[in-house]
């Protein structure tokens, strides 16, 4: 035992050994867990697939004796919430372990064309521009509610997959690499995970010296491991642990990434999916369907085309593939609707967006001379803001959808306030920490930059505030 280990408590001690037995299992039982990922898949596919073909269920269908409304309990009542949670308890482990799509896209990989990536599918706005597209068409197909757009979304996605696979894999996930909606989103949030695969460069050094050959180590998400210092592309599927002696499951501190390693490869992109995607986008697609300003900039705009004698955009929907066509559930959304919904949208994520970069502009500021690499680096200080956020948006078609069953969730106000609270001292504590790394003359700078994350948190809890006490 190393001098570290040591030095250690004996209860730090028995928590590393455990997650680097539990990492080197992962890779002696590969062939496990593809049992477990192929098993994901069939119930994935029966999931997506099946509904789409079956009538709408009734109003006395139940979730335990309807397909349709299983299947969306599922996936928005259970998958997606808590998979985002997932990112920030265990890292990335639901990719490399049961994600049915990149399972998928790996095993087509194996027979691909081998052709060389191209540019355009390595280009680093993709995990934006494929959030802010998924979000705000899946709000217009109204995807949360009816099973035909999950199998355009998802199902689109997923033979998307597939494709990139089979041209581009090589044995690898090119898709969950480069194109994934929500590979961006996943990145960010497992940044925050409090284990990881750490390397040991000099372990690795030592290897090298000693001139061994291990058998090498395929790693599917494209993360060169030798220099791999974040948790945000590895998929934690254990493949590498052990690997040289060098790569080892282990714990760390929820804050060592943002503070220590965020602030020297943070860009432009991560910052506007935070800010505008996350912080933006998804406010405005989760508001609008409660929102009374919505409500109030549609009806202005529909007295204005009566009165102007235009009522073609109040008659006239499109096909549900477009916009929620569904007249028999009395759910139909016209061209106006359609219109002032990305409207809302856009204009929330740009007001809130803006908004929240001005105070992050102002604790860059208030810190020193002016850095674009300090503000991007302060941005990734609200990610769990903008993690929480999401997750109290996704959480709450599970409570709609229990709630439709007969159960309640007791103390569910307290709950989503302290959610609330917690993320943001949590994003306040990240400032100051990335305050202490950045060469400020004193204490009061430091404080007035953690300051001004603050108040941009509490800023965006402000949204959420709106939405479940206010409207």
């Amino acid at each position: 035992m190393s001098s570290v280990m040591l030095a250690r408590p004996p209860g730090r001690v028995a928590l590393h050994q455990a997650l680097a037995r539990f990492g080197d299992w992962l890779a002696r039982n590969r062939h496990r867990i593809r049992i477990l990922q192929w098993g994901v898949v069939g119930c994935y596919v029966v999931l997506v697939a099946v509904p789409a073909f079956l009538p709408l269920p009734p109003r006395t269908a139940h979730v335990w004796n309807d397909l349709t409304l299983f299947a969306q309990f599922a996936f928005w009542g259970i998958w997606w919430p808590f998979v985002l949670l997932s990112m920030v308890l265990v890292g990335r482990s639901w990719c490399g372990l049961f994600c049915p799509e990149g399972a998928l896209s790996e095993f087509a990989s194996r027979r691909s064309l081998g052709r060389a990536v191209p540019r355009w599918i390595t280009w680093r706005g993709w995990p934006f521009v494929a959030f802010v597209a998924t979000t705000v068409y899946g709000q217009m197909v109204s995807v949360y509610q009816y099973p035909a757009p999950v199998l355009v979304v998802l199902g689109g996605s997923t033979l998307a997959a597939i494709a990139v696979g089979l041209v581009y894999g090589r044995n690898k996930r090119v898709w969950c690499r480069y194109l994934c909606p929500v590979n961006g989103v996943f990145d960010l949030l497992a940044r925050l995970a409090p284990v990881h695969f750490r390397v040991d460069p000099v372990a690795w050094q030592a290897s090298q010296r000693r001139r061994e050959i291990p058998p090498p180590v395929n790693c599917a998400p494209l993360v060169p491991i030798r220099t791999m210092t974040s948790a945000g592309g590895c998929h934690m599927c254990g493949r590498c642990s052990g690997f040289r002696d060098a790569i080892t499951l282990a714990a760390r501190s929820p804050a060592h990434e943002v503070v220590h390693v965020a602030g020297s490869r943070a860009n432009p992109w991560e910052t506007a999916l935070i800010l505008f995607g996350l912080m933006g986008v998804a406010v405005g697609a989760f508001h609008w369907s409660s929102s009374p300003w919505f409500i109030a900039a549609k009806q202005f705009a529909a007295d204005w085309l009566v009165e102007a004698g235009v009522l073609w955009p109040l008659e006239r929907s499109a096909p549900w593939w477009l916009l929620t066509d569904y007249p028999a559930q009395n759910d139909v959304l016209s061209l106006l609707d359609g219109a002032m919904l990305l409207a809302y949208v856009g204009a929330t994520a740009l007001a809130w967006g803006l908004s929240l970069a001005a105070l992050l502009a102002a604790g860059v500021r208030l810190a020193g001379p002016w850095s674009w690499g300090r503000f991007h680096h302060l941005a990734q200080t609200l990610i769990p803001m903008a993690g929480c956020g999401v997750f109290l948006g996704l959480s709450a078609t599970t409570i709609t959808l229990l709630h439709a069953e007969g159960v309640s969730v007791p103390g569910l106000a307290v709950i989503r306030a302290l959610l609330l609270a917690g993320a943001l001292a949590w994003s306040s504590w990240l400032a100051w920490r990335v305050g202490g790394t950045w060469p400020v003359a004193n204490r009061i700078h430091r404080a007035a930059t953690t300051g001004c994350v603050a108040l941009a948190a509490g800023f965006s809890a402000f949204a959420w505030v709106l939405l479940f006490w206010v409207w």
